[in-house]
């Protein structure tokens, strides 16, 4: 049955609590796709009681340890996504930050980076996810947007394959360096999937975050009643778009950059690896490089002339600075016993941040659109 949270005041709320750790170790990337029973499955795989999952997990959610609980997707199968990098002068770094993060709903993390010594592409301070709905055109849209920030240059970098893409910052503690799998990273191809509109109802309502309230057990009946359709239709659906890898995990997101009320930090360095190869082995380096346990995501993108021809880049965290540089020097040894020579590789560290879901609706592009003044002589049909 659920449970009322305010019933249990005392409910422990940080990730240090061992049964939250334990909670956490499953919850952020341990159930995939799509489950019908996501509490009792994460009870299950904790061997703890759905109903005790639920009340720790309602304490985290209203205390703010965790920001927030939701069925992802594997967005880059539902519209173009890159990475983009902005260049924008010092004095309007925070309000092209502040923009990013408030105005543009399809931008996901917004991160201002910073690198140890001056190097290709540090003038490039502004990072951001892109999701633009199928459509739609990116460039347009950044260029948009470099208007309203005052942007003096971005460059545009998309995925042309992932090999690792997971979070587990609970389960990534205490690491070491070089912690690897025995089999190759998993190559994600990035093509787009068509969807009907029924398929894009039930997926719409699939992946709205979890207020407190609606941690419970059959949480999907009330989004089947959202989306207009039986909890049968809800779920026959849902599993085609996982079994289509549409739907990624059924995860928790902790807040891991900013402290608790109790001023517990999960990670507090955020590092971007940027590495290049050789031209035509980047899938290759990319497998050996998705290995590695402490890597959440890792992927093909080109960073081009501004950012010295890189073509590999992963992302890793970490509560201690010269850690994570030695996770990065033991990825580095291994792609040389790889026989993967390194032309040139770098570290961008994260600084201010803030991270929500892209959009991903074309309906909701359009009335975007139309707000902002993004008329249709702006967008791209096809």
């Amino acid at each position: 049955m659920a449970v009322n949270l305010f019933d249990s005041p005392s409910t422990p709320a940080e990730v240090s609590d061992a049964v939250n750790a334990r909670i956490l170790a499953v919850s952020e990337d341990r159930i995939a796709g799509f489950v019908e029973e996501p509490f009792a499955a994460i009870g299950t795989a904790t061997e703890l009681p759905e109903d005790v999952v639920i009340e720790r997990l309602r304490a985290m959610l209203a205390a703010g340890v965790i920001r927030r609980i939701r069925q992802t997707l594997m967005a880059t199968n539902l519209a173009p996504g890159a990475l983009v990098a902005w260049r924008v002068a010092a004095d309007n770094l925070d309000s092209a930050f502040n923009y990013m993060v408030k105005e543009d709903p399809f931008s996901g993390h917004v991160v201002i980076r910073s690198t140890d010594a001056e190097t290709p592409g540090s003038v490039y301070r502004l990072w951001t996810t892109l999701k633009v709905p199928q459509g739609f055109s990116m460039e347009r849209h950044c260029k948009f947007l470099a208007a309203k920030v005052g942007a003096e240059a971005f460059r545009i970098m998309p995925a042309k394959r992932l090999f690792a893409l997971g979070v587990g910052h609970v389960r990534r503690r205490g690491m070491e360096p070089g912690s690897r799998s025995d089999e190759p990273g998993r190559v994600l191809d990035t093509n787009i999937v068509e969807l009907s509109p029924l398929e894009w109802r039930v997926l719409t309502a699939l992946k709205r975050e979890f207020t407190v309230d609606e941690i419970a057990p059959s949480p999907w009946h009330a989004r089947a009643a959202e989306a207009g359709v039986s909890i049968y239709e809800f779920n026959r659906i849902a599993r085609s778009l996982s079994a289509r890898e549409v739907i990624g995990r059924f995860s928790t997101f902790l807040e891991h950059v900013k402290p608790s009320a109790a001023g517990e930090r999960v990670t507090r360095y955020n590092a971007l690896f940027h590495w290049q190869v050789p031209v035509g082995r980047e899938i290759e380096a990319g497998k050996e490089i998705g290995r590695h346990h402490i890597l959440t995501h890792a992927y093909w993108r080109e960073g081009g002339p501004e950012f010295a021809n890189v073509n590999v880049m992963a992302v890793a965290h970490g509560t201690d600075k010269p850690l994570v540089l030695e996770h990065k020097a033991a990825i580095d040894r291994h792609l040389a016993e790889a026989g993967l020579p390194i032309s040139y590789t770098n570290v961008f560290w994260g600084g201010r941040s803030e991270i929500k879901p892209s959009e991903i609706s074309p309906m909701e592009y359009e009335s975007w659109a139309k707000r902002v003044g993004l008329s249709e002589t702006s967008t791209e049909q096809g």
